[in-house]
C-alpha cells in the first residue's frame, strides 16, 4: 500500500476526476490518499497465487490496473470476457531482477525465468502498458507508454534546507537490501561514531527477510546508536521525516537489474533539495557530474569519506547546496508524466466497448 508508484499513479487519477479503488496487500491507513482502499492479510505461497488469480475478477471499475506480475494471466482473461480496459503497470525488469537471486537454485531459476517470459509476453497485449523506463520490457507492446519514475511534485515537500543544528544527517527512502546499498550506508555511517561531527541516518522503508534480521542486530551496537529504523511508510509521511536531512543515499549494487537504472528518489532527492550519495550506475554517474549535485562512491570507506569532507568542508558543502537547488528548480518545471498517463488511461474508458 505504500509503494510510491501506485501513490503517484492513484494521486494522478484522482486530479482527472477518477474514482479509484485499491485492492492490495499491508495496511490500509498506508493507502493512497482520496480512494477505496481496501487490503487483505499475507498468505502462503499456493494461497497468494490462488488470490491473483482471483482479484481481477473480484476488482470493479471501468478500468483494471495491475501493478504485479502476479495477476498477469487472469486480469489479460478478465479483461477480455469483461469487456473492459486493462492496463498493465511493469515496475522492473523482472527477468533481470531474477539474475540479483544468487540464493535461487539454478533449476528453479530456469524455471522462473520461462514464467517471467511467458507473463512479459502475456502484458504485451494489455490494452495499455506503462513502463518504468525505457529498458524495461515488453518492448514490442501494441500501446506502450514510459511511465519514468520521476517525482510527483504534488506528494512532495517544498524544497528543503539542512536545519544549521550542528547535526549532520543523512536520509534513505525505499526498499532496503544490501544490493539496495542497505550495509554501506550503515557501516558508512557507524564508522563516523567516534567523530567530532558524527553523523546520524533515517532509514525509511522496509527491509526483508536475513537483511531486516543483521540491520535489527547491527543497530544494537554502540556505534549505531544514531541510526533509526522507520520501516515502511506511506510517501507523505516518508518525506516528513527527510525533512531537515544533509544528504540523500543511493547506493545501488551494479546488478544486471540496476545497471541501467536510473532511481527515482535521485530525482526526489534533488526537487527537495537534497544532495545524493550514490554508487556508480552510468546514468547515475551523467546526471551527478552533469549537476554537480552530489557525489559518487563505490565502498563503505569512501562513503564516509564524503560524509567526513560534508561536515568538514564548507566551501565543498556550499557548492553542493546550490547546485542541488539549482537543480531541483529547474527539475519542478518538468511536465508530469503521471497526468500524461492518467489522460491516456482515461481514454480507454471512451474507447472501450460497452
Amino acid at each position: 500500500m505504500a509503494d510510491a508508484r501506485l501513490h503517484r499513479t492513484a494521486s494522478a487519477l484522482r486530479r482527472a476526476g477518477c474514482d479509484v479503488a485499491v485492492l492490495g496487500l499491508g495496511d490500509a491507513a498506508l493507502g493512497p490518499a482520496g480512494c477505496d482502499v481496501v487490503t487483505a492479510a499475507p498468505v502462503g505461497k499456493m494461497r497468494r497465487l490462488v488470490r491473483a488469480l482471483a482479484w481481477p475478477w473480484r476488482a470493479r471499475g471501468d478500468i483494471l490496473l495491475t501493478i504485479d506480475p502476479d495477476p498477469t494471466p487472469s486480469a489479460w482473461f478478465s479483461s477480455r470476457v469483461r469487456r473492459r480496459p486493462w492496463v498493465a503497470d511493469v515496475h522492473e525488469d523482472y527477468r533481470a531482477l531474477l539474475k540479483d537471486r544468487s540464493w535461487v537454485p539454478k533449476p528453479l531459476l530456469k524455471l522462473l525465468q520461462v514464467a517471467v517470459s511467458a507473463l512479459t509476453w502475456t502484458t504485451r497485449h494489455a490494452d495499455l502498458v506503462l513502463v518504468a523506463d525505457e529498458h524495461v520490457p515488453p518492448r514490442k507492446a501494441g500501446n506502450r507508454y514510459v511511465m519514468r519514475n520521476e517525482p510527483d511534485f504534488t506528494l512532495l515537500p517544498e524544497m528543503m534546507s539542512p536545519v544549521d543544528d550542528g547535526q549532520w544527517r543523512a536520509v534513505y527512502i525505499g526498499d532496503n537490501r544490501r544490493s539496495r546499498g542497505l550495509q554501506t550506508m550503515v557501516e558508512a555511517v557507524a564508522m563516523t561514531a567516534d567523530d567530532d561531527d558524527p553523523w546520524q541516518l533515517d532509514i525509511v522503508g522496509p527491509v526483508r527477510g536475513a537483511d531486516r534480521g543483521w540491520l535489527l542486530n547491527r543497530l544494537r551496537d554502540d556505534d549505531c546508536r544514531r541510526i533509526r529504523f522507520h520501516d515502511r511508510q506511506e510517501p507523505r509521511r516518508s518525506w516528513e521525516i527527510a525533512k531537515g536531512a544533509d544528504v540523500g543515499f543511493c547506493l545501488l549494487a551494479n546488478t544486471p537489474a540496476f545497471a541501467d537504472a536510473m532511481p527515482s528518489k535521485i530525482y526526489e532527492y534533488l526537487a527537495c533539495g537534497l544532495p545524493t550519495i550514490a554508487t556508480p550506475l552510468p546514468r547515475v554517474v551523467e546526471l551527478v557530474r552533469r549537476t554537480g549535485a552530489g557525489a559518487i562512491v563505490d565502498s563503505v570507506d569512501e562513503t564516509a569519506r564524503v560524509l567526513r569532507r560534508y561536515a568538514t568542508d564548507p566551501l565543498w558543502r556550499a557548492e553542493l547546496t546550490a547546485a542541488v537547488r539549482e537543480a531541483g528548480e529547474l527539475a519542478r518545471t518538468r511536465h508530469n508524466t503521471y497526468d500524461e498517463a492518467a489522460r491516456r488511461i482515461i481514454s480507454l474508458a471512451s474507447s472501450a466497448p460497452r
